[in-house]
């Protein structure tokens, strides 16, 4: 009888694979099956795979974040521990932005394993605010700049209540009563002082006074102020039917500097038809009842943004997102021509930049009677302010629409 001789062999087992197990921004899930939009901008991205990672793969060029509406690639920390890899921009991200996590093939497991590449996206908190602010208020139950630098002094908030915004994902506004409300923000020459500026707020005015209301200021024409007047001017077919203006002081080569209005009068007029020398847009607002007591800014919310350009000397208007005044300086002649940014030129002392009023209440730059803030009747701002942001920077009209359209 043969033998039958049994041979037993034995496999070596398969490497595990690396695939991805969880993916959260602390309790926030951005593997779930609806992408999340609440995710704050200051997120640490933590991703736990099903075997240990190879931390050399690990890199840029393999873990990608790109900010969904200018494509920019957010740099970002990569550590990895044992299975688990953080990912952490190394500055905040846009409020209410979309942004793209990226993994791809090229991430591999200490035993060798590639990843089959994930894609995933998320939109980061509130309403969308373009990356790069230099200051934000957002008056979420307080005037705390929300970079953790310019925050309302202690005395420095009179008269201010904090109410529902314009819709769920603006959070709270502050409401000012006309009379007394006002915030202010120690050193407001830094805000200011600036080559590249923009600032951009959310303003529900009460304009049943029909007066001027001066909504915000640093030292008036000073510094900047912009100012909103709901009344109505003149008769027949160019009567300002409302006006608001940005105010500002410009410095210009040589060291010495002035101030000059950004100014919408609503009736269209440019330098080509009865305007002002280097007014090269104006929106006609006339079938709209322009800005005033009926019109564009009446008693509703609206985004305002206004914008100086050093480089090309265009500064610019914008409200909900639409251009409503270009003025070009270089257009004005010597010294606007020369403008070299935005400058403060008030007093040194107690520089406060103030919502609600034109200028410091303790140490006045202006000592005008019309701008003195223990005068009630003297246009303080009645209504609702959100979302004040200033940037070293010129936003573009692409940004500006889109700030519009997610924050109405």
């Amino acid at each position: 009888m043969a033998a039958i001789v049994l041979i037993d062999s034995c496999k070596k087992d398969s490497p595990a694979p690396l695939d991805l197990g969880t993916l959260v921004v602390g309790t926030i899930d951005l593997n779930a099956a609806s992408a999340p939009t609440n995710v704050p901008v200051k997120p640490a991205i933590t991703a736990t795979f099903t075997t240990e990672v190879d931390a050399a793969t690990a890199i840029a060029s393999n873990i990608t974040l790109t900010e969904d509406y200018d494509a920019v690639v957010i740099p970002l920390t990569i550590t990895v521990s044992g299975k688990v890899v953080t990912i952490t921009p190394t500055a905040n991200l846009a409020n209410g932005a979309l942004y793209k996590l990226a993994v791809t093939a090229g991430l591999k497991a200490t035993n060798g394993q590639l990843l089959t590449a994930i894609n995933r996206s998320f939109t980061t908190l509130g309403s969308f605010l373009p990356a790069g602010v230099f200051a934000y208020w957002n008056f979420d139950g307080n005037a705390n700049d929300q970079t953790g630098v310019y925050n309302a002094s202690a005395s420095g908030v009179i008269g201010i209540t904090y109410v529902t915004g314009r819709n769920s994902t603006s959070g709270q506004a502050a409401s000012f009563n006309g009379t007394t409300s006002l915030i202010e923000i120690p050193n407001g020459d830094v805000l200011e002082n600036s080559s590249d500026f923009s600032i951009s707020f959310w303003m529900k005015p009460d304009t049943t006074a029909k007066r001027s209301q001066f909504v915000l200021g640093l030292a008036g024409s000073k510094g900047f102020q912009f100012e909103y007047n709901s009344n109505v001017y003149g008769t027949g077919a160019r009567a300002q039917i409302g006006q608001c203006k940005l105010a500002a002081q410009y410095s210009f080569t040589g060291g010495t500097s002035d101030s000059q209005d950004l100014w919408l009068d609503g009736v269209g007029d440019t330098k080509d038809n009865g305007g002002w020398q280097g007014w090269t847009f104006s929106k006609n607002l006339v079938a709209n009842s322009g800005t005033g007591v009926n019109g564009l800014l009446a008693q509703k919310w609206a985004q305002v943004v206004c914008t100086y350009n050093q480089t090309t000397k265009l500064g610019t208007m914008y409200i909900n997102g639409q251009k409503m005044k270009e003025q070009d300086y270089n257009l004005y002649g010597t010294p606007m021509s020369n403008a070299t940014g935005l400058k403060y030129a008030g007093l040194a002392a107690n520089n406060a930049l103030v919502f609600g009023f034109i200028q410091d209440k303790v140490s006045p730059t202006i000592t005008d009677s019309w701008a003195d803030y223990n005068v009630t009747t003297n246009n303080h701002f009645k209504g609702q302010l959100d979302d004040v942001a200033i940037y070293h920077s010129v936003l573009t009209q692409t940004i500006i629409t889109l700030m519009y359209t997610s924050g109405k």
